[in-house]
């Protein structure tokens, strides 16, 4: 056991991994234009004007080029829009013109994060960025992607983008955003360009790198090994526990290749030739420049929904038979990075007449950006989504010589563009992107590909069933064939494949029956999802979609070696091959970004499942219900709601014995003691025990070293639980890393002493919600680092429940600088397909990207405090509900 030899610092509890940290844009621009422009904007009729002049016209009727027909837009008070037309080119310019009504800036925004662009608008500041950006080429994989889909298809997104380019043909500068009016204080002449429908098909890249599942975790583990040994990594990465945690298809595969079903086989760490294989000492650096957050991903993150602890989604549907009314529930609530405004757009897509010509009549969320409706349902069936958590992107260890790189013993010429970015105020910058047949090299754009090829560690790992050959002899050879060179590292990214999820959205759109369904679902292959079904005859399903890869001799867990094709990809799983379910005995299908399937599935889909404590908790609340009583849409909501914290147990046992020598310390274990585990947003005991979590993080990477990532709170949840079991083998690592009793008495005492220093010593007035409390940050200028910039545009906070690895999944980060919350249930809804007008929905900020506009963020207050709104879709209901009424006519 380990005793700290002094008080905890905030230093020690921070320690695991450097937080990543948005870099401060528009630095150059003067506190004095700052200030002066908040004062104008403040003074009087002329900052009123300024502010308003931007705002949507929502009643009326306004021209717009390129309309056939009259269109109707109805908002109701949230200024949520139905848009009714007669023929689907009028209805989609319609939405492309109501979009950039709303949200253009964020529009503008997002096209030039994905077509690397950034300079254009910030200047020089932003060169790393697009130069990580432009190497990744998404904007280009994007066109491609458009050239291919079909005809009809490809006309949605052409008459969208006439919708956004006839509002443009309206308006310029700060009548477009107030943002364009700060902009102009340092980049006046830049003006928005015409809209494309690549611009809108790349955003699907964007989403797909938020998505990107264990990028992070398969770095982390590239660097620890740098330092320590295999079997240390595999203890600080336990295994998904099946026998605990729930799978979404739970079904018997019969024979298959796999030697054991449930056991992760060995990981051969190698070093590189001529190296000293040798690994480090457990312990390892306590200043590590491998952990050093990239400054271009963490830009690139705080542009888009942002990674970190809590990027995932809940969604769950319950069959008729346990329902009040006989036909499905469906739940949904994504989990992305907390956006202003929010990364979703709530709209109604209706065809005046619904026929074959003009076929929709469909209600959800939508990206501002893309047409059609990304979540929600239709008048037959209605769908959602989780992030399928598969493995869909490696890294590569290549050998790179010259313009040369190699493969299977000979040279390969090195893939080569070079690219051009235009920098505000500044010259153009120009450099070469090198890519091998895995896909582009990016070790020496940010620090930490770059560092892994200062000194890589490469896995080695053999196919499934017996008679292979022994791994580590195969290690050996693989070593000693390693051809000279530099050492460089590739990404293979299914995302950077040309791909259909554009036409997916329309499939999904226009799907009638499961059979439908699976056809949308076939094409949807990044980013990969698990998407959930239910519809009107009663039915509900699930299915995997995406493009997964099927591994040669790797397995994705740390970087593989390049000059090797026997670890190249070896194609893809075929579709009918993927998991799905369809009408399942149990009468619900619960997905939450745990296992899809045992490790009995015949194909290697991931080894960084979430640990599956979200799905635990949703599958045992279900059930709790289920055997109460028929369930009602009041119930899944409440369930969404959910704030059981995953480790509130195991904290209360490693406590439970911890004497405190403070009256008042030990006033607060006590409480810890009988907390009901609850994250509540009231919660004097949430507040304590999640400070406490923090510190006992804290001891534990002090145990290990400095550097070692705990960031996962779910990982260090079921850490925690095998390190507290008497009976687990798996991990004696940690075992032995348990405190003793003198270590959790100073955590426990550090814990009060962290929380009276913010929010006073009456324990009775300690509040998980304002600890934990909700920052809107604008996308933008949120963190320019000017103040007055920042007041015009940033909201809250707002106090907030849930937390890491909760349902009501609020997430934060353990190693930072505070408890607030980054990662948020961006949207929750829950639709009664019994009543389509039953359903209800809430999104993160509101409709509008205006700031000061009434409908900015007035739809949070609601998010935080758990309520939802009426979700009306029949004619009838949107009538009733329609607050403003919008005619878009055909231009003279």
């Amino acid at each position: 056991m380990t005793q700290p030899d002094g008080p905890i610092s905030e230093a020690e509890a921070t320690q695991a991994r450097p937080k990543r940290k948005k870099r401060r844009l528009l630095r150059f621009l003067g506190w004095t234009l700052a200030t002066l422009l908040v004062l104008a904007l403040v003074a009087g009729g002329f900052g009123v004007w300024t502010v308003m002049r931007s705002w949507p016209q929502t009643s009326g009727t306004l021209d717009v080029a390129g309309l056939e027909q009259t269109v109707t837009v109805q908002r109701d008070k949230s200024g949520i829009p139905t848009i009714t037309a007669t023929n689907t080119r009028d209805l989609f310019i319609a939405q492309g013109f109501v979009h950039a009504q709303d949200r253009f800036w964020e529009m503008d925004m997002r096209r030039h994060v994905t077509s690397g662009r950034l300079s254009e608008l910030f200047g020089e500041s932003q060169v790393g960025t697009d130069t990580f950006l432009r190497t990744l080429g998404w904007h280009d994989i994007a066109q491609q992607e458009v050239d291919a889909l079909p005809a009809e298809t490809r006309g949605y997104y052409e008459a969208y983008a006439e919708g956004v380019n006839a509002y443009l043909a309206q308006r310029s500068g700060a009548r477009l955003s107030l943002e364009y009016a700060v902009l102009g204080l340092q980049n006046a002449d830049y003006a928005p360009e015409p809209w494309t429908p690549a611009d809108s098909v790349a955003w699907l890249k964007a989403m797909a790198w938020d998505l990107r599942t264990n990028i992070e975790e398969e770095t982390e583990r590239a660097l620890l090994a740098q330092r320590i040994g295999p079997a240390e990594i595999d203890a600080l990465y336990p295994d998904y526990p099946f026998d605990e945690h729930p799978v979404i298809v739970d079904r018997e595969w019969g024979d298959t290749d796999r030697a054991e079903g449930d056991v992760r086989p060995p990981l051969f760490s190698v070093a590189p030739a001529g190296a000293d294989a040798q690994s480090p000492d457990f312990t390892g650096s306590t200043d590590s420049e491998a952990a050093t957050a990239l400054d271009a991903l963490a830009v690139v993150d705080a542009m888009l929904t942002g990674q970190g602890e809590g990027i995932g989604s809940n969604s769950w549907i319950v069959s008729g038979e346990h329902t009040e009314t006989g036909l499905p529930l469906l739940a949904n609530d994504p989990h992305l990075g907390a956006e202003l405004p929010s990364v979703w757009n709530q709209m109604q897509l209706r065809c005046a007449d619904v026929t074959e010509a003009c076929p929709f009549d469909v209600a959800g969320f939508s990206f501002s950006g893309l047409p059609g409706i990304v979540i929600g349902h239709n008048d037959r069936v209605a769908w959602g989504f989780t992030n399928l958590t598969t493995d869909v992107a490696d890294l590569y260890i290549e050998r790179v010589d010259g313009g040369d790189y190699w493969l299977d013993g000979e040279k390969q010429a090195l893939d080569t563009r070079t690219e051009t970015l235009k920098v505000a105020g500044g010259d153009d910058v120009t450099f070469e992107v090198r890519s091998t047949g895995h896909g582009p090299i990016l070790s020496g754009l940010t620090a930490d590909f770059t560092a892994i090829a200062e000194d890589p560690r490469y896995a080695v790992r053999h196919a499934w069933g017996p008679g292979v050959s022994d791994p580590q002899e195969d290690a050996d050879e693989l070593e000693r064939d390693a051809p000279s060179g530099d050492f460089a590292v590739s990404l293979r990214w299914t995302a950077l494949d040309p791909g259909s999820t554009a036409q997916a959205i329309f499939d999904l759109n226009l799907a009638q029956s499961f059979d439908d369904f699976r056809v949308a679902a076939s094409n949807f292959d990044v980013p990969a999802q698990n998407l959930v079904y239910a519809d009107v005859d009663g039915n509900i399903g699930y299915q995997t979609p995406g493009r997964l890869p099927i591994r040669g001799a790797g397995n994705g867990w740390l970087p593989q070696p390049g000059w090797a094709s026997d670890y190249d990809w070896q194609g893809f799983i075929p579709f009918a091959e993927l998991p799905t379910s369809y009408n399942p005995e149990s009468g619900y299908i619960v997905t939450a970004n745990n296992a899809i399937v045992s490790n009995a599935y015949p194909y290697e889909l991931s080894w960084d499942w979430d640990y599956g404590y979200r799905a635990a908790r949703i599958v045992e609340l279900l059930e709790q219900r289920i055997a109460a009583g028929p369930l009602t849409a009041d119930d899944l909501h409440e369930i969404q709601l959910d704030n059981q914290m995953p480790a509130a147990g195991s904290l209360q046992t490693l406590y439970a014995d911890v004497a405190a020598d403070d009256p008042a310390v030990q006033q607060a274990l006590d409480g810890l003691a009988e907390w009901d585990g609850q994250n509540d947003a009231d919660s004097s005991e949430a507040a304590y025990a999640n400070v406490l979590w923090r510190q006992t993080a804290a001891l534990f990477a002090q145990h290990f070293g400095d550097d070692i990532p705990l960031s996962d709170q779910s990982r260090f949840a079921l850490l925690l639980e095998l390190a507290l079991d008497a009976n687990s083998s798996t991990n004696a690592v940690w075992n032995d890393a348990l405190p003793d009793a003198d270590a959790l008495a100073l955590a426990a005492t550090r814990a009060y002493e962290e929380l009276s220093a913010t929010q006073g010593t009456d324990q009775s007035k300690w509040n998980w919600g304002k600890l934990h409390a909700l920052p809107l940050t604008h996308g933008t200028f949120g963190e320019s680092g000017i103040a007055p910039i920042e007041w015009l545009f940033n909201r809250g906070p707002y106090p907030t429940g849930g937390g890491s690895g909760v349902v009501n999944a609020t997430g934060w980060t353990l190693d930072g600088e505070d408890y607030a919350t980054e990662t948020v249930p961006s949207l929750r809804m829950v639709v009664d397909v019994s009543d389509w007008d039953a359903s209800n929905w809430v999104n993160l900020t509101g409709q509008s990207g205006h700031a000061f506009h009434t409908h900015y963020v007035d739809q949070t207050k609601d998010w935080a405090n758990g309520v939802q709104r009426p979700w009306a879709y029949s004619p009838e209901a949107v009538d009733a509900a329609t607050a403003d009424t919008l005619t878009l006519q055909p231009a003279p």
